[in-house]
């Protein structure tokens, strides 16, 4: 069922969503995207760049990130616009048990066109990993 423009105001909050990563997450994300970074999966070349872990790929984020928009829509084609900034990594544990990337979303502006603006809000550990992450949605 799609959500209709007359159903959300200022402040309707999406449900929130966890999503767990761990290193065969970042392998998996790796051979669909082509990214072979060592530091999404060599533990001693991220330490040796200064990085507190391996890290997972920024735009694995993002996409973990906007799926709580796509899943209250129901339709990832009425997403008309996605950005973020990248502030801060994810670091994945090679303990089993990996990373937990939070996201909590809330609609922030109701536009013209039955368009809406949503705020993401995406931490792990309880520290903020996207900035100024928005979408604009087209709503019926």
């Amino acid at each position: 069922m799609a959500i209709s423009f007359d159903e959300v105001e200022v402040g309707t909050e999406l449900p929130a969503r966890s999503f767990p990563v761990t290193r065969d997450t970042l392998v998996k994300y790796a051979g669909a995207s082509g990214d072979f970074n060592p530091i999404h999966w060599n533990e001693k070349f991220a330490l040796e760049v200064g990085l507190p872990d391996v890290i997972a790929h920024g735009m694995f984020t993002m996409a973990e990130a906007i799926r709580v928009v796509t899943d209250w829509l129901g339709d990832p084609g009425a997403v008309v616009e996605y950005g973020v900034r990248f502030t801060r990594p994810v670091p994945v544990p090679n303990d089993g048990t990996g990373a937990v990337i939070d996201v909590t979303a809330k609609v922030a502006a109701l536009l013209d066109d039955r368009r809406v603006r949503v705020d993401l809000l995406a931490t792990t550990g309880g520290q903020k990993v996207l900035g100024m992450s928005r979408a604009v949605v087209q709503l019926a």
